[in-house]
């Protein structure tokens, strides 16, 4: 199981042995802008959209979002797309791209893949290289280094957050999203480890601060400037991908073209898109994405909030449309997917009698340590009439969903079971 990195002894022991490992291996470091061969050229060239021109490009579409969204399998909100449940029946494990959720701060940018570069700076780097004088990386230096694939969801921190208003009667700020802003996906990319031990990765480095090439983002009227947030160096050694495939293709612009970060089991926006520079430091890092946003508000938590945010907690959906009419005097096979952050889901349960009674589900098919599991329960209603199903599942931590969270006002990680209504008729 994953150490709590929010726990300084657990910190202190990761980075001890990851430093162990590293120091087997010998550091290697980067020579700026060092292409690997023009093999790698057609590559980046085929992967770049053919509108893009610039790094900084904003989206030439109808909104902020690049790829359609029809209603069938979205519901938008604004400068976001949820996927609906009922979209991914049938659709296996991974979600493919064309329902894959959206969660976009402003709009999403166009960038040219053979312009582009990765740029690492900062006083955690070996001679402290300046914001303007960076160690750069360019696309085909990333696709000549070593891959790794992994299997990972992906979830919005406000994931279920329409649920703190619809089931606990508590009002929250942000995007009312219901289940739908998590997807599983099957990344392709370079571990981050790597880049940064290419880089000249110091002992003394303590935080990275990935940014994207996003616009800035604008609160309130006060410019935030472009997503950015801290990062531990123990998770950034740890197991985080610098990725750019998904499901076995390039990244699409909505997802982070070229290079999006994918940082297992933690809350989205650590998973940072259109991946523009890395600042890495001897000191603890700051943005408003660590501070102001993502941490726990509320009049039960401290006036500045509680830490920041890392790991996902447990959920369960059903994919079934919200409301759902199914028909009387017949058989049901009602199915759905469990996840959590701290790992593997050990079993789910679904009650369709409002929780009165709990059944095992049964699932099926591969469950990866960082993805979801599926699972199915056969019902046949005993009556027409208005139904709630439950369902709710334990990971192998033990932690379980509860039946209410606590409140917090910004309706961050709402796991609480979802109570899915239904009518027979």
């Amino acid at each position: 199981m994953e150490p709590d990195l929010t726990d300084e002894a657990a910190y202190e022991q990761v980075r001890a042995e990851q430093w162990q490992r590293m120091s087997r291996r010998g550091m290697l470091r980067a020579t700026a802008g060092a292409g690997l061969g023009a093999a790698f050229m057609g590559a980046a060239s085929a992967a770049a959209p053919a509108t893009a021109s610039t790094t900084t490009t904003a989206a030439a579409a109808d909104g902020p979002i690049v790829k359609p969204l029809p209603p069938e399998l979205f519901i938008t909100h604004g400068t976001n797309a949820e996927t609906r449940w009922e979209a991914l029946k049938g659709a296996g494990l991974h979600t493919p791209v064309d329902r894959f959720f959206v969660r976009n701060h402003v709009s999403t940018p166009l960038i040219d893949a053979r312009t582009w570069r990765l740029k690492l700076w900062g006083s955690g780097l070996r001679g402290s290289p300046a914001e303007d004088a960076p160690v750069e990386f360019s696309y085909e230096d990333l696709l000549g280094l070593r891959a790794e694939t992994i299997t990972a969801f992906i979830e919005c921190t406000g994931n279920g957050r329409g649920f703190f208003t619809s089931q606990q009667g508590q009002q929250v700020s942000g995007t009312p999203w219901k289940l739908g802003a998590v997807g599983v996906a099957r990344w392709r990319g370079v571990p981050l480890s790597t880049v940064l031990e290419r880089a000249g990765l110091t002992r003394r480095a303590v935080d990275i601060l990935p940014r994207g090439l996003d616009p800035e983002y604008i609160d309130k009227g006060e410019n935030l400037g472009r997503v950015r947030r801290p990062l531990p160096v123990a998770k950034a050694l740890k197991d985080v991908l610098l990725a750019y495939e998904m499901n076995g293709e390039p990244l699409a612009p909505d997802h982070g073209f070229p290079v999006r970060l994918v940082v297992p089991s933690w809350v989205g926006i650590a998973s940072v898109k259109w991946l523009g520079d890395i600042q890495v430091s001897d000191q603890p890092l700051f943005s408003p994405w660590n501070t102001r946003f993502y941490r726990f508000f509320g009049p039960d938590h401290p006036a500045e909030g509680s830490a920041p945010l890392t790991r996902m907690n447990v959920k369960s959906a059903f994919e079934l449309p919200w409301d759902a009419t199914l028909a009387a005097g017949r058989r049901h096979v009602l199915t759905g997917r469990s996840w959590s952050g701290n790992g593997r889901i050990r079993t789910v349960e679904v009650s369709t009698d409002g929780g009165a009674t709990w059944h095992r589900a049964r699932t099926h098919g591969p469950h990866p340590s960082r993805a979801w599991v599926r699972w199915e329960h056969t019902w046949r209603p005993p009556a027409t009439g208005r139904y709630e199903l439950l369902a709710r599942a334990v990971d192998e931590t033990g932690a379980r969903q509860p039946a209410t969270v606590p409140h917090n006002t910004l309706g961050y990680l709402f796991g609480a079971v979802v109570r899915h209504p239904v009518t027979v008729t």
